[in-house]
């Protein structure tokens, strides 16, 4: 359970200290099992982090549970050091009384933090005790559990709001915990109220007046989170306390990916191990998957949209050097460079594109400039390839007279619904395609028209297409576009399909639900058959 602390090449002088299985777990439709934690926290230690704040032993079942299995074994640090995070003894209670207190030894982690009230207004009011008793209570745990040989972080809660209001009362907190043998001072943006420059100027102002060590924990609710913690760092922290993806109670916390990608792209702080820096975007879409919550295609750094060029200028740029609309090479954080194509796409783009599609367009100005014009002109009709690379590349191809013979042409199909007596409702769908000499006639139920036209579709192939079994539908996504709705309305389809070993996404487009699914489920098949047809890459 144990490991070398901050095993980074910056050693000790700074902690990335991540939250994500304490206060990232408050994100509103998270909720972790122990197995999910153990293999959170394996997939930060492997990162390279500081200190992974496993949860609260004592209060919580699930949280007691981990620690219980971390001490058994089950989980094997590298990098990290795995902390417990608890409160101070309670007002009038002995430190070694205290139930809370014991659960924190009993978690057998190395490290703890407690969390502290700094704000007068909370101590009277919530804790309703004094600021006198509030520092014994802080100094007393401190002390306690350095003697028992943890190593000791206070979270001051409320800190910045609290030093607005009342400074003296955060300063004897502080002073408090620093001669109790506390490593470090945690100041916390608990509200999330704070900006950068306000922000900055305190903790500027709190290390020169005490010469502490200081650590920076910030909420999101101003959308700047990781500001302030860059901010806090810049002006002299040496520990940040982060969540995976900004995971967290309300707006979130300070996004440990994009913090760290400042940290060590922006400031030059190896803050984590040098192998682990093109893990960062492979780390956060694992970390989403536990969480069960779909990774943000916008997030800095590491989400699948961080380097996504759109406009037909930002291309041609690009074509040029990447890096003049790049801030840095995607493959740094371990993400890649996309292009996509719109109708904002101009002949830079799709030459772009086509290059990352493994398709050459230069020097053929007239095909390039057919598949501008179709793409624009399909654009316009309510299809968009910017997540259809497959429709996409069969477009080009078609353009480029690189599209190998279709394995089947469709003569015509058929789909109706049937409502029972018994209020069952169950969809027949017939199909009849041209298979090189041979005509199919196929017919399926489903329990969907587009399910039943699937079944039927394949069951008409499968005699003649032995690799057929292997593309399964991984996802169906419909959205309705026309602008006057109804029943009218024009429908896209985005399918994405997989083989086991690649997936693909194509796109159909119609007025009928089912006849965009049929358009996409053909390039999707087409598609396959169409790489099978071409050497070797």
């Amino acid at each position: 359970m144990t490991a070398t602390p901050a095993d980074t090449p910056l050693g000790d002088d700074f902690h990335v200290y991540d939250t994500t299985l304490r206060d990232g777990a408050q994100r509103e439709g998270i909720s972790y099992s122990v197995q999910d934690k153990l293999a959170v926290a394996r997939l930060l230690d492997g990162l390279g982090v500081g200190f992974i704040e496993g949860g609260w032993p004592g209060a919580l079942p699930k949280d007691t549970e981990f620690f219980a299995r971390a001490a058994a074994g089950e989980l094997e640090l590298k990098h990290a050091v795995l902390t417990a995070f608890g409160s101070t003894r309670r007002p009038g209670v002995k430190v070694e009384e205290d139930p809370q207190v014991k659960a924190l030894l009993d978690s057998q982690a190395p490290a703890v933090t407690l969390v502290a009230k700094s704000d007068l207004r909370h101590i009277e009011r919530a804790l309703r005790t004094d600021v006198d008793e509030n520092c014994r209570m802080v100094a007393d745990t401190v002390r306690y559990l350095v003697e028992h040989g943890r190593r000791v972080f206070l979270d001051l809660e409320h800190f910045f709001d609290g030093y607005a209001f009342h400074a003296d009362t955060g300063l004897r907190v502080l002073t408090a915990a620093a001669e109790a043998g506390a490593d470090v001072l945690v100041l916390c943006d608990t509200n999330g109220g704070q900006l950068p420059l306000q922000l900055a100027e305190t903790v500027s102002e709190i290390s020169n007046k005490t010469g502490f060590r200081l650590g920076i924990h910030c909420q999101d609710d101003t959308s700047c989170a990781v500001a302030n913690t860059l901010a806090a760092v810049q002006a002299g922290v040496t520990h940040a306390q982060c969540t995976a993806n900004g995971y967290g109670e309300r707006a979130g916390n300070a996004d440990l990916f994009a913090v760290v990608g400042n940290l060590v792209t922006k400031l030059g702080m190896p803050v984590i191990p040098e192998h682990a820096v093109p893990e960062l975007t492979r780390v956060s879409h694992a970390l989403a998957e536990i969480a069960n919550i779909a990774p943000d295609t916008h997030q800095a750094y590491v989400g699948s949209s961080a380097f996504a060029h759109k406009a037909g200028l930002h291309a041609s740029a690009i074509k040029v050097d990447p890096e003049l609309y790049n801030h840095i090479d995607p493959e740094i954080v371990g993400n890649g460079q996309r292009v996509l194509v719109t109708e904002m796409a101009g002949r830079a783009s799709l030459e772009l594109k086509g290059r990352e599609l493994g398709l050459d367009l230069a020097g053929r100005g007239d095909a390039t400039g057919r598949a501008v014009t179709k793409v624009k002109e399909l654009e316009a009709k309510g299809w968009s390839f910017e997540a259809a690379d497959a429709s996409l590349e069969l477009l080009l191809r078609t353009e480029l007279d690189e599209v190998a013979s279709p394995p089947f042409a469709l003569e015509s199909y058929r789909v109706v619904l049937d409502r029972r007596a018994d209020g069952e409702i169950v969809s027949e769908a017939t199909v009849k395609v041209q298979i090189g000499e041979h005509r199919v006639i196929a017919t399926a139920e489903g329990n969907g028209p587009v399910h039943a036209l699937d079944a039927a579709f394949r069951q008409a192939l499968r005699p003649h297409l032995s690799w057929l079994d292997d593309v399964e539908l991984v996802d169906y996504k419909v959205r309705i576009l026309s602008d006057h709705g109804g029943t009218d309305a024009v429908t896209r389809v985005l399918l994405e399909s997989s083989d086991g070993v690649r997936d693909w996404t194509t796109v159909g487009v119609h007025g009928n639900i089912v006849e965009a699914s049929w358009l996409a489920m053909c390039d999707a098949l087409v598609y396959k058959a169409q790489q099978l047809a071409l050497p070797a890459r």
